[in-house]
Order: C-alpha cells, then sequence, then structure tokens
C-alpha cells in the first residue's frame, strides 16, 4: 500500500508533535528534581515578594535664620526625620540639639573665639556632626564632616563680638 502525501505529512505532524511532548516532559521532570533536591534544605523563612525600599544616604542642609544667629540644619531628603544632632565643634567641645535641629550662635562662640586670632572677617570652620534620624519607620544614625561659615560682628569701643552665622555646607 502506498501513501498519499497528505497522510505521509500528517504522521510527520504527530511525531514532530510527540517529540516536542516528550521535551516537556523531560523538563518538568527536570524541574521536580531540582525542587525536591533543594527542599531537604533548611527553609529561610517566608520570601518577601514586595521590593523593599532603598535607604538614602542622610544629607543635611543648614538654613541661617534671624539675620545669622541662628541656624536651622534639616535632612535634604523628605523621608527623612530628624531625631537629634550632636555636633563636634573645633578644640573638642560638641554641642547637642533636638529634633527641630537649631543651632544658636552663642552656642558656639567661645569655641570660635578660642579657635580664631583676629576677631574680625568671614572664617569657616569644620564641623563633625552625628545625627540620629528615622526613615521608613527604622531609627538609623549617620555622621559626616560639614563646614560651617561664619563671621565676626560688633567690636568697637565698649561691644564685644558676636558670631553671625553665614552658611553650612557639605
Amino acid at each position: 500500500m502506498s501513501e498519499s502525501p497528505e497522510a505521509r505529512a500528517r504522521r510527520r505532524w504527530i511525531n514532530f508533535g510527540e517529540i516536542i511532548a516528550v521535551a516537556a516532559l523531560v523538563v518538568s521532570a527536570a524541574g521536580v528534581w531540582i525542587s525536591w533536591k533543594n527542599s531537604d534544605k533548611p527553609d529561610d523563612g517566608p520570601r518577601k515578594v514586595v521590593e523593599q525600599k532603598q535607604s538614602i544616604p542622610l544629607i543635611l542642609r543648614g538654613h541661617v535664620e534671624d539675620d545669622g544667629k541662628r541656624l536651622t540644619i534639616a535632612p535634604v531628603e523628605p523621608s527623612h526625620t530628624l531625631q537629634s544632632l550632636k555636633i563636634g565643634l573645633p578644640g573638642g567641645s560638641t554641642v547637642e540639639t533636638s529634633d527641630d535641629g537649631r543651632l544658636s550662635a552663642g552656642d558656639v562662640t567661645d569655641a570660635l573665639r578660642a579657635r580664631d586670632k583676629k576677631l574680625e572677617g568671614s572664617h569657616s570652620v569644620p564641623l563633625h556632626i552625628e545625627a540620629r534620624y528615622i526613615e521608613f519607620g527604622r531609627d538609623r544614625t549617620a555622621s559626616g564632616t560639614y563646614t560651617l561659615r561664619y563671621r565676626w560682628d560688633g567690636g568697637g569701643l565698649f561691644g564685644g563680638h558676636s558670631v553671625r552665622f553665614t552658611g553650612l555646607s557639605r
């Protein structure tokens, strides 16, 4: 018996379909075997499917207020909530602020007076700032070196010199 060309083509497609089915069965069996092999390892707990937010480094900025008598230090990123600042001044003294981040010129006058030979003109000094803050509901700490810019005002016959802040930079 001789086959028609259509019957030969149909049988060829059936063979091709059987080959694909066997290949799919082999891939499935390999997946089951890998899963079974990994099942005897201790479970690391539930797997997190939700993407976690990446931590953003704390960067502070200073805003001069009250004609330079106060400097408000605040985080640049709105997701950071400041809890406290510990500011290391030249000469080893420190000043701590609360969550408002306000630094008064009177708090640093003595340390700067001991540092500066000339109590006139503009100056700058490095500060070491340690911050406690909240990010995404978690307590965090960070520290960094910033530059405090200031000037000395006053003097005269009976007046004393006073510090006026001009800015804070990284």
